[in-house]
This record gives structure tokens, C-alpha cells and sequence, in this order.
């Protein structure tokens, strides 16, 4: 059940998704979660059908498109994998910093491969004792003549190892504070620049989390983005833009969890008649599909109101972020309930929602942080 309409290229967008899911993950998905493999196949699949250009801009070999472009692509591939989604809309994570910072040379030498799928990104501010305090990152960068050498660890990086270009926030500038960092773009193969071990992760196994070891990392001084002092501001911007993405993904899971479930409970028969029939049951599901479109529908709006050209947007997107994540985590724990012990069994896919649908409560700033940039927002409503 969705309650929106949308325009003919969107429809054609949903479309092809749906088919790349159908073909190239939906047969894999349940393999690729239990041997915790990444597999670059759907990757492949989306760079023939263009969709890594989706919100880069059309003179750069891009689609143009927007936010609500990229979270419908992202809603829909998650119904079939998040650990696929999460791979794809981490690599726009990257490279939204460069669409909006980047200068024109260096948006003419990465976005044209960027848009067809050919470099991979990532993008690295966590850190072991910077995780929602994001201030705290120790990771450095000193400018040494036409370089800048970076040294410290990224942690808990998705796509790490295997994304060609990561954007890194470090500081060049201890001293500051917050005003002290910058962002650079680094590339896979720079000299001193290294992956820790692969994580071992409760869900999204098929995307890759890794560390990120700078030591004496060496880079051209013309890989940094915007200017010195604005790294913050590119990471919070990027968030902010990016935020949708992760709303997108719990609809596209809570989706399949609930279309599993109540597959299963309309056949399922118990005390001669299909689990469905008892209210219990059915006003679950109803519940279920309840809270699943409001959050739809705020995810949409929000992605809308970014695409309008609006300036101010970081409380709605954290709004769409929290509110839609924490309802795909409650839908998930029914789905499984409404299940019984099938739910709770690896050969049937609801237990990989329950799981991969947790993370998305936690990364890209926990919802507990969500919160705090929300109820910053509202402060300066009511001086």
C-alpha cells in the first residue's frame, strides 16, 4: 500500500530498481547475509543503468535529479537488501561533499566517474572517541608545501577497502577546535593510506565496514574541499542532505517485513482459520501499515522540501531520520512476533530486517542525537 503518486521518470526510476532487485539481489540476499559477503554485482547493475548519477548534475554526465530521487532509489533497493542499499547510498554520502563543495576543476575530474558508477565512495568522520561527538576527531592534516599529510584512524567506515575515493574531515588546525577541520578527498592507493580489519556487524553484512590507518599519508594539496576551517560545515551539510537516505531505507525494509509477515499470517492456519482472522493479528498489521506511510509520507515531504531550494533543513531531516527509523525498528519486532518462530528462523528473511533495520537507528548520528538538532531547531522557533 502507498498513498503517492509519481511523476514518469520517477515511476521509470522505481521500475528499474525493482527489476535490478528482482534480477541480481533478491536471489542472493539471504546468502550474501549469512557468509557476510559483499558482492559487487548489484553495484555493476546499477552503474550500467546510471543510477550512481542520480543526484549528480547533468552537466557532469549525471541525471540531475534530486533528494527524492535518490531516497525512492534507496527505499526500493532496501526492500531487497539494506546491506546493498547501504553500499550504494553510502558511495552518495561521498559524494555529495564534492557536488557541494568541490571546486569546478575537481568536480570536472571526479563527478563524470562518479556518475557512471566507476569510483565508489566514502565518507570518514567517526573515529574511536569521536563518534557522536563528532568535535572530538584527533585525525590530523598538515600542510607541507604542495601536500598535506594526514595522520590518525577512521572507524566503523562503511565501504572502507573497497570505495575508490574517500571524503576525510581532519584537522589542519588542533588549536581551533570545530573551526580547525577541514575535508580532503583521498584516494584509494595514496601512499600511507591503509584499511583495518573487516567488522564484524549484527546486520547489513553484505556492505563493508572497515577502519580507515592515515600514517604520513601523503595528498595533493588541491584535494581539499572548499577551504581550510570548513570541514564541519561540509560534514554537517552532507548529513543533512543525506539524512533522507537513511529514512528511505527503513521504509524499504518495514515495506518487506511487512509484506513477509502478512503473507505468512493469511496462511498460517491455527484453530481452523488463517492467523490473520484474529483481531489481535489484524489490528497489528493495521498498526503496522499506519506508521509505516506516516513515515513515508514525512520522508517524502522532507526530501520535497530539500529539492524546493529550502536553506534551512536540519531539523526535518533529522525528523525524517528518527521518526521513520524508530517506527521500521517497532514494524520489524512485529513482523517477526506476528511470524512466531518462523519469524525468529534464518531461513526466513524477517529476522534479517529485525537486524539490519537496528543500525539505521545509530548511524549518520544516533536518534538520540536526531533529537538534539531537532529540539535545537524548535529552540529558535520560540526565543
Amino acid at each position: 500500500m502507498t498513498l503517492h503518486s509519481f511523476t514518469e521518470e520517477q515511476g521509470l526510476l522505481i521500475d528499474l530498481v525493482k527489476r535490478i532487485g528482482e534480477e541480481y539481489i533478491a536471489p542472493y540476499a539471504l546468502e550474501w547475509d549469512e557468509k557476510e559477503q559483499y558482492d559487487p554485482l548489484p553495484m555493476r547493475a546499477l552503474a550500467d543503468a546510471d543510477l550512481f548519477g542520480i543526484i549528480v548534475p547533468k552537466e557532469y554526465g549525471g541525471l540531475g535529479m534530486g533528494v527524492f530521487e535518490m531516497a525512492l532509489a534507496v527505499e526500493y533497493l532496501s526492500y531487497y537488501c539494506a546491506g546493498v542499499s547501504t553500499t550504494f547510498a553510502a558511495s552518495f554520502l561521498g559524494a555529495y561533499p564534492i557536488i557541494l563543495f568541490g571546486n569546478k576543476e575537481q568536480k570536472e575530474k571526479y563527478l563524470p566517474e562518479i556518475a557512471k558508477g566507476k569510483k565508489l565512495l566514502a565518507f570518514a568522520l567517526t573515529e574511536p572517541q569521536a563518534g557522536s561527538d563528532a568535535f572530538a576527531i584527533k585525525t590530523t592534516a598538515k600542510r607541507e608545501g604542495d601536500f598535506y599529510i594526514l595522520n590518525g584512524v577512521k572507524q566503523w567506515i562503511t565501504n572502507g577497502g573497497i570505495a575508490d575515493l574517500y571524503v576525510v574531515i581532519a584537522l589542519t588546525d588542533p588549536t581551533k577546535g570545530p573551526r580547525g577541520a577541514s575535508a580532503f578527498i583521498v584516494e584509494r592507493g595514496d601512499p600511507g593510506f591503509s584499511f583495518g580489519k573487516k567488522e564484524r556487524k549484527l546486520g547489513l553484512k553484505a556492505s563493508v565496514t572497515t577502519d580507515l590507518i592515515f600514517n604520513d599519508c601523503k595528498i595533493p594539496k588541491d584535494r581539499l574541499l572548499s577551504k581550510e576551517g570548513m570541514g564541519f560545515m561540509v560534514a554537517l551539510k552532507t548529513l543533512d542532505y543525506a539524512r533522507c537516505g537513511a529514512g528511505a531505507q527503513a521504509l524499504g525494509i518495514a515495506q518487506a517485513a511487512i509484506d513477509v509477515s502478512i503473507k505468512h499470517a493469511k496462511r498460517r492456519i491455527q484453530f481452523g482459520q488463517p492467523v490473520y482472522q484474529f483481531q489481535a493479528v489484524s489490528h497489528t498489521f493495521a498498526e503496522m501499515a499506519m506508521r509505516l506511510e506516516a513515515s513515508r509520507a514525512l520522508v517524502y515531504s522532507v526530501a520535497k522540501y530539500i529539492d524546493s531550494g529550502a536553506k534551512d533543513f536540519s531539523g526535518a531531516s533529522a525528523m525524517a531520520k528518527c521518526f521513520a527509523t524508530d517506527q521500521a525498528m517497532w514494524i520489524c519486532e512485529r513482523a517477526i512476533q506476528m511470524m512466531g518462530g518462523y519469524g525468529y528462523m534464518r531461513d526466513y528473511p524477517v529476522q534479517k530486517y529485525f537486524r539490519d533495520v537496528k543500525c539505521l537507528q545509530i548511524y549518520e548520528g544516533t536518534n538520540e542525537i536526531q533529537k538534539n538538532i531537532i529540539a535545537r531547531e524548535l529552540a529558535k522557533l520560540y526565543k
